[in-house]
């Protein structure tokens, strides 16, 4: 089963996440926060500092890189390289999910597999392990693409 992005998107309370684990929200935390819930793509630092900017312009770029590290470090936020040079970010899921990145547009697919899921089990089991975690991350091309 393939889905986008936006279709698995569930916005996760980023804000409320942080008050759980004791960290402190000062009010540009708390925009960058709302930003990072609200995104349903898998945003940059340039990018977070773009849209949180745009809600409160004293928001410094330093403070967005600052507040993905502190983010990162609670395990409220996962970082992935995408082959792009570049850190993205997405609300730590919920719910396990893959993504298949498209190499020409940058645009990332969230998607769900059952059956994938289940043959990487067995591989691990096959291999004499329990799979506890992974990540799996695809690059392709459109395939109805004009050359």
């Amino acid at each position: 089963m393939e889905c986008d992005g936006a279709a698995l998107h569930h916005p996760i309370d980023l804000e409320a996440l942080c008050a759980e684990r004791g960290l402190r929200i000062t009010e540009q935390r708390r925009v960058i926060a709302r930003v990072l819930s609200e995104s349903d793509d898998h945003p940059d630092v340039e990018k977070l500092h773009e849209r949180a900017s745009a809600i409160d312009p004293k928001i410094s770029i330093a403070t967005v890189y600052r507040t993905v590290r502190l983010l990162e470090e609670a395990g409220i936020l996962d970082r992935h390289d995408f082959g792009d040079g570049r850190a993205r970010y997405e609300a730590a899921p919920e719910a396990h999910h893959d993504h298949l990145i498209d190499v020409e547009s940058g645009k990332v697919v969230e998607f769900v597999d059952p059956e994938l899921e289940a043959l990487q089990k067995q591989i691990a089991e096959k291999l004499g392990y329990r799979l506890v975690d992974h990540r799996m991350e695809l690059y392709g091309v459109r395939l109805d693409r004009e050359d």
